[in-house]
């Protein structure tokens, strides 16, 4: 596709910096247009699909992890959290789209961007996919460092991916991960005081492997009482009143 006139108003514009989102996008984008055709198909599976299975992959990691800490339950509500934070703030994102009704990208320039993926005719701002890979991505580093770290990354090459695919501004990407990670932090406290006793609940039951890595074992020991290890495992035994029985003898 053909790049930008040299001597056309739009591209005297870009030269000086007069509007730096449409720049921004032009710097990006134009890598596209240089990269050889499988590139080019790479960048569109992974903007489109493959992020998205990357950050499932790292909370599935991150469930797996979480199962074999003292406080699972917590931890494991705390991973549920994350897809249904991403949910929520695409939902939210619904009436934002309608309210600003930003063309996407391509529209308002059909000559000058290399666009990967055709068949976007909903609005631009803010990017859906910034959206969800922020909410998961924060949702995941709430309760484990080590993965969430990974995920951030994942979510900011997201967000790359889509401004390189000619379908969103740098802005909408923004916007995105903006609304993904208010809405993860500001609804936490909520959603845990929620998810964390349902986690309880199933930590008790025939699903307790969902999570707990000792699934085998008793959660919660019942109050007045000893654990005492013998050769078949873990048993629970009644503490008994010393000071009663002798007096019974008595």
């Amino acid at each position: 596709m053909a790049g930008l006139t040299l001597g056309s108003p739009l591209a005297a514009d870009v030269r000086e910096g007069s509007n730096p989102d449409v720049s921004l996008l032009y710097d990006i984008n134009g890598l596209a247009e240089d990269a050889p055709h499988w590139c080019d198909r790479l960048m569109e599976f992974i903007g489109e699909f493959g992020v998205v299975f990357g950050l499932l992959a790292l909370l599935l990691g991150a469930w797996w992890s979480a199962r074999k800490r003292s406080d699972a339950a917590s931890a494991v509500a705390g991973l549920a959290w994350a897809p249904l934070a991403a949910g929520i703030a695409l939902l939210a994102n619904i009436p934002i789209r309608g309210f600003v009704k930003r063309p996407r990208p391509f529209v308002d320039h059909p000559q000058e961007l290399e666009v990967l993926v055709a068949g976007k005719s909903d609005y631009s701002f803010v990017s859906d996919h910034s959206t969800l890979v922020a909410a998961i991505a924060v949702g995941i580093f709430m309760v484990n460092r080590k993965y969430g770290v990974f995920a951030l990354v994942v979510a900011l090459f997201a967000g790359f991916c889509r401004i390189y695919m000619g379908v969103h501004y740098p802005t909408d990407v923004i916007g995105g991960f903006a609304l993904g990670t208010a809405v993860t932090l500001l609804l936490a406290p909520l959603a845990m005081m929620l998810l964390t006793p349902l986690a309880t609940t199933v930590a008790n039951s025939r699903g307790s492997w969902l999570v707990r890595a000792n699934a085998g074992g008793p959660a919660v020991e019942p109050a007045g009482s000893v654990t005492q290890r013998g050769p078949g495992g873990p048993a629970v035994t009644p503490v008994t009143d010393k000071r009663h029985d002798s007096d019974l003898a008595a």
